[in-house]
């Protein structure tokens, strides 16, 4: 049976990319997703859109990060 943690957490780098195109894409629309189902707009609400414009770029580099840690086995 081959063990669990040998595995490449692709979900990582997945997740990643994905936040970090949600922080593209906002920043270019001007528009984000929020919690519930909620859009924040630019032009409405620039302290709230900025934040979570930054909150999605740093959770998508962590992500590709712990992807990259785990991929190339810096551990040992």
């Amino acid at each position: 049976m081959p063990d669990p943690h040998s595995r490449t957490p692709y979900g990582f780098l997945i997740f990643g990319v994905f936040s970090l195109v949600l922080a593209v894409a906002g920043t270019l629309t001007g528009k984000v997703w929020a919690r519930y189902g909620r859009v924040i707009y630019r032009a409405k609400e620039p302290q709230n859109f900025w934040q979570l414009i930054a909150v999605y770029c740093l959770v998508g580099i962590g992500f590709v990060g712990y992807f990259l840690y785990k991929f190339y086995d810096f551990s040992n």
